[in-house]
Parts: C-alpha cells; sequence; structure tokens
C-alpha cells in the first residue's frame, strides 16, 4: 500500500513539475543564439499524454490488486471449509475405529470368559458316588487337571505330512452344543460324513456354521480334513458341469467353501507358531497342487456368465486365503477375478486376506465399465475409497443403463407389447430394489432421497399385481365336478323310449351315474314268469304326466347298459 500511494503523489506532482519546466524552457528560448523548431505546446501535449496513460495504467492494477484480494479471500475461505470437512471425515474414520475396537475387546472378552468357564468346570471339582450310597466332592491333582484342559495349541507328535496333529480329546464337545455329530465327525476325520450331515442339515446352517470352528478342534489335523472335503468339488472330469441345474452339485460346492471359511476362523484364534505347525510345509503343498488343478478348470469355465457370484472363483480364492500360499500366484491374474466374485458378501474380506487391497481402485474401474455400479459401490466402501467413486453419481447411472437396456429390444418385437412391457417392468423393479437396498445400507439417503424411487417401486408392483390378476380373469375355468360324483362325462341320449316310463325312475336317477356304480343284474332264466326288472311303474302317477322336468324343459329316460 505505500509504494502505492507513493506512485499516486507523484503523478499528482506531474503538473507542478510542467510549470517549472515551462518557466525553464522560456528561460532557454530567452538565450538562445538561434531560433528553435520545437514549440512549447508539442511538449505540453506529449507530458500530457504521458499523464493520462501512467494513470490509465495504474487505475488498472488497482482493479486487478483488488480482484487478486477477492480470490484470496476466496481461497483461504474454502481452505478453511475443506479443513473443516477433513477434520469431520477424521473423527468420524476414528468414531468408527473405537466402535470396532470395542467390539474386538468385547468379543475377545467373550471368549475368554467362555474360555475360563470351560476350564474351571473340567477341572474344579468331580462328583463322585460313596459307598454309601452320598455323593461326595473330591479335589484333583494339578497334573490330572492340566491334562484335562486340553486346547488346540497342545500338539503332539507330527503327522505323516509333517503337520502338527492335535489332540483330539474333547477340545471342541464343550462349544459344541446343538450337533454334538460334529465333534465326533471330526475326531473321526470323516470328510464324507461332514459333507452329508451338512447336506441333512442345510435348514439350519447359520448354526452349523458357528459350531464347525469348535469342532475342527476335536480333528488330529484339521487343515487335512479340510483338505479332504474337496476332493469332490468338480468331480472328475466333468469341468462344464452347471452346478445351478445340479442341486447336489451345488451344495457340495458351497459346503467346501464353508469348510474352508471355518477353518480361517479357527486359525484366527490360534496363536501364530500353533497355526505354522498345524499348516506345514506338507500341507501347504498339497493345497498349492489342489489350487493348480482348479485354476486350469476356471480357464475352461464361462465365469462371465456368473455375474459376480462364482462358487468356482470363490473357492480358488478361499482356498488360497485359507492355507496361505496367495504369495505363490501371480496378483495381478488373482485381481482379474475378483470381479467374478464380487456380489458374494466375503469378497471384501477375501481381498484383505489375499493382500489385494492396493489392486481395488482398478477392479472397481472394472466393474464399472461392465456396468455393475452396485458391486463398485459396496467395494468402494468397504475400502474407504467413496470419495474416489462417488456412490451417488454411480447409483444414478446405474438406473439409468437397466432402462436403457430395458428399452432396447433386438429384432422386430414391439416395446408396446405385454410380454416385452412385463419384461421391461420386471428388470426396471429389480433395478430400483437394488439400488434402494445399497442406499440403505450406507445411509446414503441424506444425499440421494429414496420417496422418488419407492413411489416407482410401488406403482410398478401395483402394474404387476393388476395384470397377474388380468391374466387370471381371463383364463377358462376348469368345469366344477358334479354332486352325485359323475364327473364331466356327457349325457347320454341314444335312448330307447318305450322300455320304462320316466315316471318310474326314483328321483335320484335324474342325472346319470357312473356305470359301474349300480349292482350288476344276473338274468333271469327264460322260462320265469316274472316281470322283468325294470318293467313296471313303481309310484301311482298317471302315464300322461309326460317326460318333463319341473322347470318344463322336457328329457329323455336314462339308457341300462
Amino acid at each position: 500500500m505505500e509504494d502505492t500511494q507513493s506512485v499516486a503523489n507523484l503523478i499528482d506532482s506531474t503538473t507542478s513539475k510542467l510549470q517549472q519546466l515551462q518557466k525553464a524552457f522560456a528561460e532557454l528560448e530567452s538565450h538562445r543564439a538561434i531560433t528553435l523548431n520545437l514549440k512549447w505546446k508539442e511538449l505540453e501535449a506529449h507530458f500530457h499524454g504521458l499523464e493520462k496513460s501512467l494513470k490509465r495504467r495504474f487505475h488498472e492494477l488497482e482493479d486487478q490488486e483488488k480482484e487478486y484480494e477477492t480470490k484470496t479471500v476466496k481461497a483461504q475461505e474454502m481452505i478453511e471449509k475443506r479443513e473443516a470437512a477433513v477434520v469431520a471425515k477424521e473423527r468420524a474414520s476414528l468414531e468408527r475405529l473405537q466402535e470396532r475396537r470395542d467390539a474386538a475387546v468385547y468379543t475377545i472378552a467373550n471368549a475368554r470368559e467362555k474360555h475360563r468357564k470351560v476350564s474351571s468346570e473340567q477341572f474344579s471339582v468331580v462328583i463322585s458316588e460313596g459307598k454309601g450310597g452320598s455323593n461326595s466332592m473330591e479335589e484333583k491333582p494339578p497334573d490330572s487337571e492340566t491334562s484335562e484342559v486340553s486346547t488346540l495349541e497342545d500338539v503332539n507328535t507330527p503327522a505323516e505330512d509333517g503337520s502338527a496333529e492335535v489332540n483330539s480329546s474333547d477340545t471342541g464337545s464343550a462349544e459344541v452344543k446343538s450337533y454334538p455329530q460334529l465333534v465326533k465327525l471330526c475326531q473321526e476325520m470323516d470328510s464324507e460324513g461332514l459333507h452329508n450331515f451338512v447336506s441333512d442339515n442345510r435348514k439350519n446352517l447359520a448354526t452349523i456354521r458357528e459350531e464347525i470352528p469348535f469342532a475342527l478342534k476335536a480333528a488330529a489335523n484339521p487343515a487335512c480334513l479340510v483338505l479332504d472335503s474337496l476332493d469332490d468339488f468338480y468331480h472328475g472330469d466333468q469341468v462344464n458341469l452347471d452346478a445351478k441345474k445340479d442341486s447336489g452339485l451345488l451344495g457340495l460346492r458351497r459346503t467346501c467353501i464353508m469348510l474352508m471359511e471355518c477353518l480361517s476362523i479357527l486359525f484366527m484364534s490360534l496363536d501364530p507358531a500353533s497355526v505354522s505347525k498345524i499348516i506345514s510345509e506338507g500341507i501347504k503343498a498339497r493345497a498349492k497342487a489342489i489350487a493348480e488343478d482348479w485354476k486350469t478348470k476356471l480357464s475352461e469355465l464361462d465365469l462371465d456368465a456368473s455375474n459376480g457370484n462364482s462358487l468356482e472363483a470363490h473357492a480358488f480364492l478361499q482356498l488360497l486365503a485359507t492355507f496361505y500360499i496367495a504369495s505363490d500366484f501371480d496378483e495381478e491374474e488373482l485381481s482379474k477375478l475378483i470381479p467374478m466374485v464380487s456380489r458374494r458378501r466375503q469378497a471384501a474380506e477375501l481381498c484383505r486376506s489375499l493382500g489385494l487391497s492396493e489392486k481395488m481402485p482398478g477392479v472397481i474401474e472394472v466393474l464399472i465399465n461392465s456396468g455393475r455400479q452396485i458391486d463398485a459401490v459396496n467395494l468402494a466402501f468397504a475400502f474407504g475409497l467413496a470419495e474416489q467413486f462417488p456412490a451417488v453419481h454411480l447409483l444414478k447411472s446405474y438406473l439409468k443403463d437397466a432402462r436403457k437396456a430395458s428399452s432396447l429390444k433386438p429384432g422386430n418385437v414391439s416395446p408396446s407389447s405385454p410380454g416385452v412391457q412385463n419384461e421391461i417392468n420386471e428388470r426396471e423393479l429389480t433395478a430400483l430394489k437394488a439400488v434402494i437396498k445399497c442406499v440403505e445400507e450406507h445411509k446414503l439417503e441424506n444425499q440421494y432421497p429414496l420417496d422418488s424411487l419407492q413411489k416407482r417401486v410401488l406403482q410398478l408392483e401395483k402394474e404387476k399385481a393388476d395384470k397377474k390378476r388380468a391374466n387370471e380373469v381371463s383364463k377358462p375355468q376348469p368345469k366344477r365336478p358334479r354332486a352325485n360324483g359323475a364327473g364331466n362325462a356327457p349325457r347320454v341320449t341314444n335312448i330307447t323310449a318305450d322300455r320304462t316310463p320316466p315316471y318310474a325312475r326314483p328321483p335320484a336317477d335324474r342325472y346319470p351315474q357312473y356305470m359301474f356304480d349300480r349292482p350288476y343284474a344276473y338274468p333271469m332264466p327264460t322260462d320265469n314268469p316274472c316281470t322283468p326288472l325294470f318293467g313296471a311303474a313303481t309310484y301311482g302317477i298317471p302315464p300322461s304326466h309326460g317326460t318333463y322336468f319341473g322347470n318344463g324343459y322336457q328329457y329323455q329316460a336314462a339308457y341300462l347298459h
């Protein structure tokens, strides 16, 4: 500001300088010996031009300075807002981290308390019957107490493949309460029986999933037992067999994946030294051989048709994660398999176990480019990439692409035809429900209000119900069976009218009965003078009554078989 003020003072003093210059010029002219061609007016005009030019430039510089100051203030305000947003996000992250820490501490405390209760129940007191029939309580010696409290960390002699065998006493029976058969199957190392048990009790799969990690403690070698359970995953050479069409194969593969996940859960409860003893070099070599075999079969399967829900790719990645052999395979190749399991609930945890967290931005880009923005949003939130991949923009793009894809029909099929319109509405309804579920899971209601989407869902569901009701009404109704059980048999019309008068029949024969419902009439001897079976009238109604119903319609007598 001081420099600007000094420049302004110098410009203001221009007039006095010109007056001084005029006096000096007049004095010079009075002393000249010869006439000068230069006139004072020309000099004055020149200096006035310089003055105007300087003032104009000065004002321009002032305007630029003010504009720069305004921009600086706005930039400072924006920086302060961003700093505040970053601080708020840091606090939110710290709060979420603290919640996870509290949950982990709570889980560990519960596990320790459960283990302490189980241990105390096993070695504290023994109840035995005395000779006189009364119960007496005896304290166990310390040696017996220690021997009975056996956990998976107690390791015996090595197995044949070099892995450590775990004491198979009753290590997992205390935690397995609903299905003690699991402990027995694990103790016997019966992988086929384990498969059959899970298949027979699939309705209670959640409870079985919780108890299998504890039951595996009873196995002599839990890692070997799980590897044995993977033998029939591909059923020999039937690689291209579609598991979706074979419910037995589908259940078997899901059971294999669940057993590997349960083994990983078991490893999380052990210390690294115990895990390294269980997963020996021999176990790793065997698991790697299975993984190499599965890898070649993955290339023969049409994994793009799985739409992010491939059991084969999931099993392969879970095998690498459970047995710690992911380092033996290329990360780029593993990251290309992630889109094939992106819809599985274990996808994020698998990526972390395989060390592919740094590859996630590229995987999310692949999902977005392939039109699977819902999976991309879920992975972005799982790995803290929501700012790099805005969820609201991706969800709106997903809805737009779904509506656009539904409206495009190949060939000469008219979009206005009922079948095509129903398919379009069904696809839009599915996309809307997926977006609503994603918004609710990640709590994005403030950024993406759901009112319009929910109204559209109600509208589509109402149209669907109306069309279904209209189709049911337009369908021909089946004929109802008759009251006397005669079914829908046609009425017989070839009747001899002069054999039996219509009034001689009982009222029950008004409708024709099934031909075998009446008793068989045996023929009478020819010399029998009796009247025929239906030859005489049984009611005192005159013959002039006629063959008419009560409503006035004429009928014919039933034909006798």
